[in-house]
C-alpha cells in the first residue's frame, strides 16, 4: 500500500485537546467508572461514532501518545481519565540540553542550577527519576515550572540552565547553540511507558469505548509501520516537516525504541506507581493508588494487533 494512503487509512480521526474523546449518535451512561470497568466491549463500532485523538506530532507521525502524567494529574485534580493502552520504550527517548554558555556537563552538576520542570508531563518525570538517581534532592536545585514547548526558549534566553528535550528537538537546538557553549547530558533515564487514554465519559459510552477499542490496533501498527520504514520517515516527516537535514533525522530514527506491546500491564501498573510515588515525594500530588488509572478491557488489544516480536 502506498505510504500516505495507509497513514490516511489508519488515521480516521482529527486531531483535539487531550486524550482519546469522542462523539457518537445517542446519550453516554452517567456512570462514573464502576459498572463500565467491567462492561464488555461491544463486537462492532455503531453507526455514526466518531473519535477526536491528540497527536504527539501531527497527524502525519500517528503517534498518538502522551506521558504518563496526564491521567494521575487528572486524577489529582478530580477528572476521571483511565489508561487504555500502552508502549514500552527500552531507551532514552529525552535526554538535557543546557542554555549556551553553560559548563554543565553531568546529571552530578544540576546542583543549584535552574531546571525547565513540566509537573503535568511526560519530561517532568525523567527530569525526576534523573535526580534521583543522581543523588540530588529536590531543594538542591531549583525546579522552574514550565510547559514543554517553553523549554527552547527558557534555553535560548538563559531563564534556565537545563531542559530536557527530546531526541528529535536535540539536534536543531544544537546546530543553532553548540557553537555558542551550549550541550546536552546523556543519562540512562528511560520514560518507559508511551499512553493512550481517554476520559472516563468516553469509555462509559458503549459506542465510543467500540470505537477506542477499534483504534488501539491501528496505533499500535502505525507505530511499527514507522520503526520498520526509517528511511521514508526520515525523509516524509522530519526533513519535509520538521526542516531538519537527513543526517540529523538519521541521528534521531537511529535512537528510536523499538516499539513493544505488552499483553499485560503488570510492569507498566508498577512503574507507574513509582511515578505517582515519586510526585508525591516532592508534594506534587497527593499518594495516591493507580491501579485504578488502567481500563483492563483493553488491556491485550494492541499486542495482539502486532506480531510477536513487537510484543516483549
Amino acid at each position: 500500500m502506498h505510504r500516505r494512503l495507509f497513514l490516511t487509512s489508519l488515521l480516521g480521526a482529527s486531531a483535539a485537546v487531550a486524550g482519546l474523546d469522542g462523539c457518537a449518535k445517542g446519550v453516554a451512561t452517567a456512570d462514573t467508572g464502576g459498572a463500565a470497568a467491567t462492561r464488555p466491549l461491544a463486537a462492532k463500532v455503531p453507526a455514526g461514532t466518531s473519535l477526536k485523538i491528540t497527536s504527539y506530532q501531527g497527524v502525519e507521525q500517528l503517534q498518538f501518545r502522551l506521558g504518563k502524567f496526564p491521567p494521575i494529574q487528572a486524577q489529582f485534580q478530580g477528572l476521571a481519565a483511565k489508561i487504555v493502552a500502552i508502549e514500552l520504550t527500552r531507551r532514552p527517548n529525552y535526554l538535557f540540553a543546557t542554555r549556551p554558555g553553560s559548563d554543565i556537563r553531568t546529571v552530578a552538576d544540576f546542583k543549584h542550577k535552574r531546571l525547565a520542570f513540566s509537573q503535568g508531563q511526560a519530561q517532568g518525570v525523567v527530569l525526576l527519576r534523573a535526580l534521583k538517581k543522581a543523588g540530588l534532592a529536590y531543594g538542591d536545585a531549583e525546579l522552574v515550572p514550565l510547559t514543554s514547548n517553553q523549554f527552547l526558549t527558557a534555553l535560548q534566553s538563559g531563564q534556565v540552565d537545563v531542559a530536557p528535550l527530546a531526541n528529535s528537538q536535540a539536534p536543531a537546538y544544537l546546530k543553532q547553540y553548540a557553537a555558542k557553549g551550549a550541550r546536552t547530558v546523556a543519562t540512562d533515564v528511560v520514560d518507559l511507558l508511551n499512553l493512550l487514554w481517554a476520559p472516563q465519559a468516553a469509555l462509559n459510552d458503549p459506542a465510543k469505548a467500540a470505537a477506542i477499542a477499534a483504534y488501539i490496533p491501528q496505533w499500535a501498527r502505525g507505530q511499527v509501520w514507522q520503526y520498520e520504514h526509517p528511511d521514508q520517515w526520515n525523509e516524509e516527516f522530519y526533513v519535509k516537516t520538521q526542516n531538519l537535514t537527513l543526517p540529523q533525522a538519521k541521528s534521531i530514527t537511529a535512537l528510536a525504541n523499538k516499539p513493544l506491546f505488552p499483553p499485560n500491564w503488570d510492569e507498566a501498573i508498577k512503574w507507574e506507581q513509582e511515578t505517582a510515588d515519586l510526585l508525591a515525594e516532592g508534594g506534587f500530588v497527593k499518594r495516591t493508588d493507580v491501579s485504578g488509572l488502567f481500563d483492563h478491557r483493553f488491556e491485550a488489544i494492541a499486542a495482539r494487533a502486532v506480531p510477536e516480536e513487537y510484543r516483549r
